[in-house]
């Protein structure tokens, strides 16, 4: 399921649409190879012997002849954190805020799914700064906070930020005292130059114990194909703001071998450290986000 930014303001309710693409993708599993994952969302457990039968629900005993126990708020599985990156290139193709839009989208259907899961979650974002930062809590009002800086985060208006993955992820690192699943949302389009430094980052966070979900954000269609009609066309960088006038045509052979080996480098040493390094591209729809999720959540039980 796929939403434009006009759908998402004409509804006007994310945490509705996030229920919708979990509700459906749950729906879709149930009919796929996949249909093994852990999607009961119930308010409850099934009871284990030797338990304490204090919170078992008699009236939900009396219904299915099963046991089960009640979960509370603040009993949770696991704890995540939502990394999402807000610099200027994030907000390409500026038409419908295509990279910030999916990310977005798939942060709140990923927390709706955390919420029913009874795991724990907090948001941060960044740009060349940390920016949004909340606790980590499975508490519904927290999560109708998040909710909140969610939609905020679609209205605000796009802002000239370049963005520094590398320190972020290292001061992440320090802040996050709990081993946690730390889920990133980026496009990677720091300088290469960085690269060393990215790698450190994230070296420092699997240092830390925390597992690590790298979700490489990107129009796959122009950013990696780089598909434009055959024609002169001026190419703004979002973040430098340097303008190039050329015809795609005359580079995008070796614009398709670059980027094809810059990132099989970066999956190979993302897979050395044990990172999952996920090619989200937001012309596929959120399946994919939610399917890599519960893949990950699955090997941490």
């Amino acid at each position: 399921m796929q939403f434009t930014l006009e759908d998402i303001k004409g509804l006007g309710n994310i945490e509705l649409l996030a229920k919708q693409m979990v509700e459906g993708f749950i729906t879709g599993l149930h009919k796929s190879p996949y249909h093994g994952f852990s999607v009961e969302f119930a308010e409850h457990r099934l009871y284990n012997n030797g338990e304490s039968t204090r919170h078992i629900d008699w009236k939900l005993y009396a219904k299915t002849d099963r046991l089960y126990t009640k979960q509370y708020e603040e009993e949770t599985n696991l704890r995540c954190q939502l990394i999402i990156d807000q610099s200027s290139s994030m907000y390409y193709p500026k038409e419908n805020l295509g990279k910030m839009r999916f990310s977005v989208m798939a942060g709140a259907a990923l927390t709706y799914l955390f919420h029913k899961q009874r795991d724990a979650v907090g948001l941060h974002t960044f740009s060349e700064k940390l920016e949004i930062e909340t606790p980590v809590k499975s508490s519904a009002s927290h999560i109708h906070k998040l909710f909140l800086q969610f939609n905020e985060m679609l209205e605000k208006p796009k802002t000239e930020k370049r963005t520094n993955v590398a320190s972020i992820l290292n001061q992440l690192a320090q802040k996050i005292h709990r081993r946690s699943l730390v889920i990133i949302f980026s496009d990677m389009f720091d300088n290469e130059a960085n690269e060393e430094e990215l790698m450190s980052a994230l070296q420092h966070l699997k240092h830390k114990k925390h597992e690590v979900l790298l979700f490489h954000v990107t129009d796959h269609h122009t950013e990696l194909d780089f598909d434009f009609e055959d024609r002169p066309h001026e190419f703004i960088d979002s973040e430098t703001q340097e303008r190039v006038r050329l015809n795609p045509a005359t580079i995008k052979k070796a614009f398709r071998e670059q980027m094809d080996s810059y990132y099989k480098d970066l999956y190979l040493k993302c897979a050395k450290l044990k990172i999952d390094l996920i090619e989200a591209d937001i012309n596929q729809g959120f399946d994919q986000i939610l399917k890599a999720y519960l893949i990950k959540r699955q090997k941490m039980t």
